[in-house]
């Protein structure tokens, strides 16, 4: 296989299990947490907590697809344009600690809910009601990542776009999936209540986003030299 085909091949790979892991992951925590009933969200996980701790590991594989992809890509994506694919892979780079350290948040949500012994000096509704709060933090960590996964695929889709051998439609989409991005952190921070203003964004994203995970996988990259190559 052609090197610059296989290397699309991985990147697809390592894009497409990112996004079916976050998926997995969100669709368990669907299930388990109920907005403001802190009461049966703790019944929930408590009852499910193995199916909780298969959420938390998904998550966790999802950071790990997400820094190869970045790796992928830099590779894949360095002859059109070295100094842009190097910002793109440190805004990657970026991300991964900010989703990590986070992943703390979620995991104290099942420890605080548990009512093991040492936490025995705060009541029940006390301990519920700080799980509520780290897995609220969970979120809202998610929420500032989303920066760095916006800025993230700024320069890569500019990239898509140069680079001659991947679709420019895809390139144009995942751009403006980047915008979107942004669009959803500045939503959670300055309008909570205008939640709406970021369901065009979540349709764009799942559209580029599955559309160049599934063309690189699927289809590669043309056998060819990129058709313009820009000065690092």
């Amino acid at each position: 296989m052609n090197t610059n085909k296989k290397t699309a091949k991985i990147a697809g790979l390592m894009y497409l299990g990112n996004i079916i892991f976050g998926i997995f992951a969100q669709v368990i925590r669907s299930r388990l947490i109920v907005p403001g009933d802190v009461a049966t969200t703790a019944k929930n996980i408590m009852a499910s907590e193995w199916l909780f701790r298969i959420g938390f590991v998904s998550d966790l594989i999802m950071v790990t697809f997400y820094l190869l992809m970045g790796l992928a890509f830099y590779v894949l994506l360095k002859p059109v344009n070295k100094t842009v694919a190097l910002l793109m892979l440190l805004l990657n780079l970026a991300g991964v600690p900010m989703l990590g350290i986070n992943m703390l948040n979620q995991f104290a949500t099942l420890h605080l809910m548990s009512g093991a012994g040492y936490l025995s000096v705060f009541s029940a509704d006390q301990l519920h009601a700080l799980g509520m709060l780290f897995f609220n933090l969970h979120e809202y960590g998610y929420s500032i990542a989303a920066i760095s996964w916006g800025f993230y695929l700024l320069p890569l889709g500019y990239l898509v776009f140069k680079s001659g051998f991947l679709p420019r439609i895809l390139g144009v989409l995942v751009m403006l999936a980047g915008f979107f991005d942004f669009i959803q952190f500045i939503q959670v921070f300055l309008f909570p209540n205008y939640v709406a203003i970021t369901y065009p964004g979540l349709a764009v994203a799942m559209i580029a986003e599955f559309g160049l995970a599934l063309w690189l996988l699927i289809m590669g990259a043309k056998d060819q030299k990129p058709a313009l190559v820009e000065a690092g």
